[in-house]
This record gives structure tokens, sequence and C-alpha cells, in this order.
């Protein structure tokens, strides 16, 4: 098997270049509509990255979306997809998307605690239930937050009422195996400790894995490896590829809003 090639999204998706300034403008763009209601750059740590971006919706708060993206532990930050916030809030949802240290700075297993910190410090300031998401590296990070051993304060934890990892690395094995491992360094240690599929799912939080029909095939494994593992339904979106399946989040009538916000 050539790891490499199961898990290059780009090699297989037409224009992929094009989709991280497009991602990029789209967010700027959304931040600058908000006005007041985009609360940027707040603190959740001590590192250059440990901030997060808060949108809140124009009336009473339901309760609060956690948005954690993507880039394989190794790229992006949490401006690129601030737009992904229109479905949520238009439903009464503040919407809070972190940033965290990136490969090869920090490890998996350091990403988990800062996400931890991320989710705690956001629900400091929204009362109400808790809904963890998260695309492709962000999927692995959302699910570790539906973890029994994730690293969140009791009292946060409890308010977790569903996580929706979106094509979610469920299973860190493969992801060693590939060049991505020089600066992820991953051992079988870290891999069993942080691969969701091998760990146990908190009881009381309910977990919708979403993926992609157009993704690769490893993708879908990983997907419906964590659904079998965690006994929880998983959805396939028609059509749909790595790139594109999580774009639905901006549409407040989508189906993967409608998963979201119950």
């Amino acid at each position: 098997m050539d790891w490499d090639r199961a898990y290059a999204n780009g090699d297989f998706i037409a224009g992929a270049a094009d989709y991280p300034p497009k991602w990029a403008a789209a967010a700027a763009a959304f931040r600058a509509s908000l006005g007041g209601r985009a609360q940027l750059d707040l603190p959740y740590g001590d590192g250059p990255r440990h901030r997060f971006d808060l949108f809140l919706p124009t009336g009473p708060v339901r309760g609060l979306v956690v948005f954690i993206h993507g880039g394989y532990w190794l790229a992006f930050g949490r401006e690129s997809w601030s737009h992904l916030a229109a479905g949520p809030l238009a439903h009464g949802w503040a919407v809070a998307m972190p940033s965290y240290t990136l490969a090869p700075e920090a490890r998996i297993a350091a990403m988990t605690r800062e996400i931890g910190a991320a989710v705690a410090a956001a629900a400091a300031l929204v009362p109400g239930p808790v809904v963890v998401t998260g695309h492709s590296a962000g999927g692995h990070l959302t699910a570790r937050m539906a973890c029994a051993d994730a690293p969140l304060p009791p009292d946060v934890a409890a308010r977790i009422i569903r996580a929706v990892p979106v094509s979610p690395l469920a299973d860190l094995g493969p992801i060693a195996q590939t060049q991505m491992n020089l600066k992820l360094h991953l051992d079988a240690a870290e891999v069993a400790a942080e691969s969701p599929a091998r760990l146990a799912r908190r009881t009381g939080t309910d977990v919708l894995v979403w993926v992609g029909g157009a993704e690769r095939p490893a993708f879908l494994w990983q997907a419906r490896l964590l659904s079998e593992e965690w006994a929880c339904d998983w959805h396939v979106d028609p059509g749909r590829h790595h790139f594109d399946v999580i774009e639905a989040m901006a549409d407040p009538a989508s189906p993967l809003t409608a998963a979201l916000i119950g």
C-alpha cells in the first residue's frame, strides 16, 4: 500500500490549488460583515497560536458550536474558515474557531490538549450546550473531544451534547506510514493514545461521523471505522470530495448544519 498516495487529497481534486485562497477570501469577507459580532483573537493559552475567534448570532444564544480546522496537523489556521459559521449563526448558535500549534513544533498529543483548553475557554464565554465539529485533522481532534479521556474539565465535557467529525482521521496508524510523519513524529505509543477509533467514547455525547462520497477510499474507511468502533451513525454526503464536503456548514438550510444543531 502506498500510504502517501492514499492520503493525497489534492492530487485527485480538480483545481485543488484554488481552494485555499477561495476559503481565505470568503472567510475575510464574512468576518468583515459581522462587525462587533466577530470577537477576534481571544486567548486560551500563552502560545502564539493559542487564540480563537468567536462569532455571535443576532439574537439570544442557543449554544456554542466549536469548529476545528484541518490541514493534516501541518497547515492552516482559524482565519481560513470563518464563513463556515454562517449556518449555525443563522439558527442562534455562537461559533468558536480556534487555532492550535502545528507540527513539527507540536506533536498531536499536545494539539489535543490545546483544543481541550480552547473548548473550555470558549464554553466559559457562551452559555448552554456545546457541539464540537471539525474537518480532517480537525475531525480527528473533534473525535478526541468525544473520547472518555478527553482533556476537558468535567463540567465542560458534560455540556458537549454532540460531536460531528467531518472526514476524520480516526486511526493514526496509516498516517505514521506517510512522509508526513517526518514532521508529525508519531510513534506506536502516540498512535495508540491519540487514535479515537482505538479509544472509548464518552458516555452521553452523541456522535455523527460525516464524510464525502467522492473522497479518497482511505477517508471513507476512516469514517466507517470510527462509526463501527463507536457504534454511532455515519453519513456519506453524495458527490462531495475532501475539499468541498465542509462547505455545507455555511448554509443554514443544509443537512450538515441540521446535523450540527439538531
